[in-house]
């Protein structure tokens, strides 16, 4: 499963924001600089983590977007849920299955529940962990060790 810019780039964003809204306000034009992202495909964006209630914007001069709520408080699958990211690796839709007759494929219920996996495990992220890096190394450790062993086995030094 592939995530595509839109909920990429909505996670980027909004870790972006929350890096830097001690300040105040944060504009978009701001943050598309820093983040190499179109203003266009940003403002889009926003307007529907408005409506999600995730950032709140403020007017006039000095104006920008906010935060809604505390970075511990939202969820990166939040984020990606307001702008419209389906989190399936499915390729059928609810009504239809995904053959062309409409039967689910023979591999449907594997690729559904990685589904579920992913969301689960983007639930239990949030903004605040990204922030702060608390998931920094996890996966390289992971893929480091060797089939069988526990982790906690000392590493030889690189």
């Amino acid at each position: 499963m592939k995530l595509s810019t839109k909920g990429r780039y909505a996670v980027m964003a909004m870790a972006d924001l929350a890096d830097a809204c001690n300040d105040g306000p944060v504009t978009l034009s701001d943050i598309a600089s820093r983040q190499s992202i179109s203003l266009s495909y940003l403002e889009q964006l926003f307007a529907k983590l408005r409506r999600a209630d995730i950032v709140s914007s403020i007017r006039g001069p000095g104006g920008g977007y906010q935060l809604s709520r505390e970075p511990a408080q939202i969820r990166i699958s939040d984020i990606i849920v307001a702008v419209d990211e389906p989190l399936r690796a499915t390729r059928c839709s609810q009504a239809k299955g995904c053959l062309a007759d409409g039967r689910r494929c023979i591999t449907h219920d594997l690729w559904d529940e990685l589904g579920r996996h992913i969301y689960l495990f983007l639930s239990s992220i949030t903004l605040e962990d990204v922030l702060e890096r608390r998931l920094l190394g996890a996966a390289t450790g992971a893929l480091s060790r060797k089939p069988g062993s526990t982790g906690s086995e000392p590493r030889a030094a690189e």
